[in-house]
């Protein structure tokens, strides 16, 4: 019985598409939406908090956060959220995915509530809180990842697997371009009701008390989506592959799939079911883990954190490269609120024309082009459209040619999300076994948002310019070096994703190479 598989796992397989499908999607689809407006919209308000809270009397030009605190608001959710994917990954193949996917959706919405309601009106206060709850509010969304890219492999049929977990991480994309849209509205409302000059015009007039409000509102909306989805979590059965092959009860995951499917689902006999449910139970620091999968978690981990290092630090810190090349005026010539608006209608232009799209062109094709072909395409795009940025630098920074910039840094975006960001989210949910697939989903994601934390906290003193920093900083090596740097990360995920296996039209089992004799396994065919 080497390699057979349950009747209801194989007919999970062959399942047409269906409305659970559908479901399946969105109940997941909307806790990455709350994720990726959580985790991005920091960036659309810190420019704020540093006039709020930082600005000097009688400086030529508002304030902005120091180093070490622009680097602990923009990276403490990323710190949280590694936590979280280890923590939850691992409970997610220990308890079951269902039992603890709730809870995750419980602690993002309330952290993401409380950041908003950070306590005090002292720069040592607001930030100390705020960054308490972002903490929390990352362990929250770390859950996520394994999580939910788990429950939807576990649910997809074979033929449209990758398009199935792609859509999920998909709804990233919606978020930060929902989080530009609600930071528009806001601070378009605020503008109209609290008219300011420039800060140049007057300084004191142009920060407005009521501008302490926009950004707690920003902050604050992500969670509306997310809190409607909690009671559909809580009503989606657990997924038949944890049901049958870790808490090895065949009878309630065919009873589970056969609600689901609305199709009656045979059981197997009691000799089938011990021979393929009683199979291997070797852990994840065996030697055997090793031997069947220490390359491919190796391929996951690593392209997942050198992917990270340029998403991240791009994501987070559009705003100074636009400022850095013109696109975004100086911020003397603005008030407060005025600056968020610009900040934001910039940023919803990358997210609507690069990264939305590149979403989308992943899930229509993934089951077409396979993973590994994606990732590698995208790496190497990003590669050439990085060092397309780099090399004449200097031409971007005029005027004339700023929208020539914006293009390039759109494909950039387009190229990653077609390509390893959505990617290196599904390939961990599928090449691993059933026992260890939370786990090491959480491991790869956690690797990623290493990189992340080295590209937010990086980025940040690296892209300073090397003769006029900015002030509180130490001299970096520009934005042009900083660009090829970038480049340099890509070109080595394009490397490291040669080990990617190919699990295109593959069963979970099959791929994994579930119950299979170490005598009898081989790597998975790229096809």
């Amino acid at each position: 019985m080497a390699g057979a598989q349950l009747n209801v796992l194989a007919t999970l397989d062959q399942a047409k598409t269906q409305w659970y499908h559908f479901m399946a999607i969105v109940i997941a689809g909307m806790g990455f939406f709350t994720d990726a407006y959580d985790l991005f919209c920091i960036a659309l308000v810190t420019k704020l908090l540093g006039r709020i809270y930082y600005t000097e009397p009688g400086s030529k030009d508002p304030g902005t956060l120091p180093p070490s605190v622009s680097a602990a608001v923009n990276g403490v959710a990323l710190c949280g959220t590694l936590a979280g994917q280890l923590f939850f990954g691992w409970l997610g193949d220990k308890l079951g995915r269902k039992s603890v996917y709730g809870f995750t959706l419980i602690l993002m919405v309330l952290c993401s509530v409380a950041s908003s309601l950070s306590f005090g009106h002292t720069a040592k206060g607001v930030i100390s809180t705020l960054c308490f709850f972002r903490f929390w509010l990352g362990f929250g969304i770390g859950g996520d990842y394994p999580l939910s890219a788990t429950i939807m492999s576990e649910y997809a049929n074979k033929k449209t697997r990758g398009a199935f977990i792609a859509a999920v991480f998909a709804m990233q994309g919606f978020g930060i371009l929902f989080g530009t849209i609600v930071a528009i509205f806001v601070s378009a409302a605020f503008r109209n009701a609290y008219p300011a000059p420039s800060y140049s015009e007057n300084a004191a007039a142009s920060l407005v008390p009521q501008a302490d409000y926009v950004w707690r509102v920003i902050l604050m909306f992500g969670t509306v989506p997310a809190a409607l989805t909690y009671y559909w979590r809580m009503k989606m059965p657990e997924t038949a592959r944890y049901t049958a092959l870790i808490a090895r009860n065949t009878k309630q995951a065919a009873a589970d799939m056969t609600k689901v499917l609305r199709k009656e689902i045979q059981d197997e006999d009691e000799e089938v079911q011990r021979q393929v449910v009683a199979g291997d139970n070797w852990g994840l620091f065996s030697s055997q883990f090793v031997r069947r999968h220490g390359l491919h978690l190796l391929a996951t981990t690593s392209t997942w954190f050198l992917l990270d290092i340029a998403f991240y630090s791009q994501n987070l810190f559009q705003k100074d490269i636009f400022s850095k090349v013109g696109w975004i005026p100086p911020a003397r010539t603005m008030n407060a609120i005025e600056e968020v608006f610009r900040i934001s209608r910039a940023q919803a232009l990358i997210a609507l024309c690069g990264t939305i799209p590149g979403y989308w062109f992943t899930v229509a094709l993934i089951d077409i082009m396979g993973r590994f072909w994606i990732q590698l395409m995208g790496f190497l795009m990003m590669t050439v459209f990085m060092i397309a940025l780099a090399v004449p630098y200097e031409h971007w920074t005029q005027p004339a040619h700023h929208t020539g910039f914006v293009v390039l840094y759109g494909l950039t975006f387009f190229f990653a999300n077609f390509g390893p960001n959505s990617t290196t989210f599904v390939v961990p949910a599928e090449i691993f076994p059933a026992r260890l697939r939370s786990t090491c989903h959480g491991i790869s994601a956690a690797a990623g948002k290493a990189g992340a934390i080295v590209g937010a906290f990086g980025f940040l003193y690296a892209a300073q310019d090397p003769k006029k920093p900015d002030h509180g900083y130490t001299p970096g090596i520009g934005i042009r070096n900083t660009l090829f740097l970038l480049a340099g990360t890509n070109f080595l995920g394009m490397i490291m994703s040669l080990l990617v296996p190919e699990s295109k039209g593959m069963s979970l089992e099959e791929i994994a190479q579930e119950n299979i004799s170490d005598d009898a396994t081989e790597a998975p065919a790229r096809v």
